[in-house]
């Protein structure tokens, strides 16, 4: 199938070129170009497509049960939305539901013991989170369901503020807000060192039971006697299983998932701190009328120097101030210069920078960058057996881990090692959220919604969680 045949929302396949993302300047000399064979091999017995924080702790999982997986990457190792996040790591829990927060904690704790125990090499610093609200609307809201959470499960709420006064938000550095949540469990982390960590581990083996195939996009699935075979443009490879860990690609392989997975383009810039600034001590994010989408982290100085200015900034979002809003793009081989400016100046009245004196009007960036981030119509990640409706027909052996919505990181690591204990038949592995799970009864309710206007929800999804949460609480 090529690009012109593609259905409306369909996503296309990966840009072959790409923008240049900061996390990508110390690129894995092993895995730049990789493929552990010349030839595509004929057969595994997984073949994992995408080789992204899914991909690779899937492989992981199965790798470690004795399987022989095969991975294909449409471009280099981790060059998607893994390898051009923002470089956070961090659970939500004041705006989700308690079994989702505690399933998204113990994801970011296996993460944090997993780097502390191999000393991964990613700069995983635990840094707590910053959360700034700007409506009293939504201070009145948080306030409500903290206190529900502090009652009912306060193993979710040990450590969290809740911030109104202006001394303490003055201190946040944040004065300008209504209020602000802070929470421990927030670290910045490089993702693109992470998995790469991940895969040069599973590549240390020297047995050939796991095979990295860089720069070989799937550009086909069929379905033949009991196994299927993925089409590549270097041949062919078949297997029983084949998990997509693919993220906002897809609806490219299955078309029935276009308008259910959505393509959505995010902008992150690396900006220079200003002159007289000082590092900040957490990472941010904003719920506010005009940053509701933006997010920074402040590394340490590239340098290693310890001036107390820090490092580059690390700052995403606005992709609400453009018409489209990045919804349905599926190439990252250029930034939208409206987001970019907007970046490079957003920080102006966002966060105090420097304890004196004027803020900058706008930063220096290092570098620009664009990611696709798969959307989920329905807000849930989709993990698990396709359905015959997804697959178009036998979907024997065909298994998913994608839509992760710009929250992959403290989300998909612990989903793909559960798509991987379902395609190793375990009946009690990780306790899988039921709102993650794959079923043509989520299926018709995610159709039945993906025409909603999706930027819509991108500004309202949680402060319509909120309002819902506040009004289902028994009245006392």
């Amino acid at each position: 199938m090529t690009n012109a045949a593609l259905r409306e929302g369909q996503a296309e396949l990966p840009s072959v070129k790409s923008t240049d993302s900061y996390w990508h300047r110390e690129a894995s000399k092993k895995l730049l170009g990789h493929r552990s064979t010349e030839e595509l091999p004929a057969s595994a017995d997984v073949v994992i497509i995408g080789s992204g924080i899914a991909g690779a702790f899937a492989a992981r999982h199965l790798h470690g049960s004795g399987k022989n997986v095969v991975m294909l990457e449409a471009r280099e190792a981790c060059w998607g939305a893994t390898g051009r996040n923002g470089g956070h790591c961090q659970p939500f829990i004041y705006c989700n539901k308690p079994h989702l927060g505690r399933f998204e904690l113990a994801t970011y704790h296996y993460l944090r013991d997993l780097v502390d125990k191999n000393n991964i090499p990613c700069a995983w610093r635990t840094v707590g989170g910053v959360h700034a609200i700007g409506s009293q609307e939504r201070v009145d809201l948080v306030a409500t369901y903290l206190g529900y959470l502090r009652r009912e499960h306060p193993e979710l709420a040990e450590g969290i503020r809740f911030v109104t006064e202006k001394d303490e938000l003055a201190r946040l550095r944040i004065p300008g807000v209504a209020g602000a949540v802070v929470q421990p469990n927030a670290a910045r982390v490089w993702p693109y060192k992470l998995i790469s960590w991940v895969l040069e581990d599973l590549l240390s083996h020297e047995d050939g039971t796991f095979n990295l195939q860089t720069n070989t996009p799937a550009t086909a699935l069929q379905r033949f006697e009991s196994s299927w075979i993925v089409h590549t443009p270097r041949g062919q490879i078949s297997a029983p299983h084949v998990l997509l860990a693919t993220n906002a690609y897809t609806s490219r392989l299955l078309p029935n998932m276009s308008g259910i997975i959505v393509p959505v383009r995010g902008h992150v810039l690396s900006l220079l701190p200003p002159d007289g600034g000082r590092q900040l001590e957490h990472s941010y994010g904003w719920a506010t009328e005009q940053n509701s989408d933006d997010y920074l982290i402040h590394r340490d100085a590239d340098d290693g120097s310890d001036d107390g200015k820090g490092g580059p900034l690390i700052f995403g979002g606005q992709r609400l101030s453009v018409p489209d809003a990045g919804i349905g793009v599926s190439r990252d081989d250029e930034i939208d210069p409206i987001v970019a400016r907007n970046l490079r100046r957003g920080l102006h009245s966002a966060v105090k920078l420097k304890p004196s004196g004027e803020e900058a009007e706008e930063l220096s960036a290092s570098h620009q960058w664009s990611g696709i981030m798969g959307f989920s119509s329905d807000d849930f990640p989709w993990v698990g057996k396709a359905t015959r409706r997804i697959a178009g027909g036998d979907a024997d052996g065909l298994w998913l881990c994608a839509g992760f919505t710009g929250h992959g990181m403290p989300v998909a690591a612990r989903c793909a090692m559960a798509a991987a204990d379902m395609i190793l038949g375990r009946e009690a592995g990780i306790e899988l959220p039921e709102e993650y799970r794959i079923s043509d009864e989520r299926l018709d309710a995610a159709e039945a919604i993906k025409g909603v206007n999706l930027r819509r929800k991108l500004t309202e999804t949680t402060l319509e969680f909120l309002k819902a949460a506040v009004a289902a609480m028994p009245q006392s």
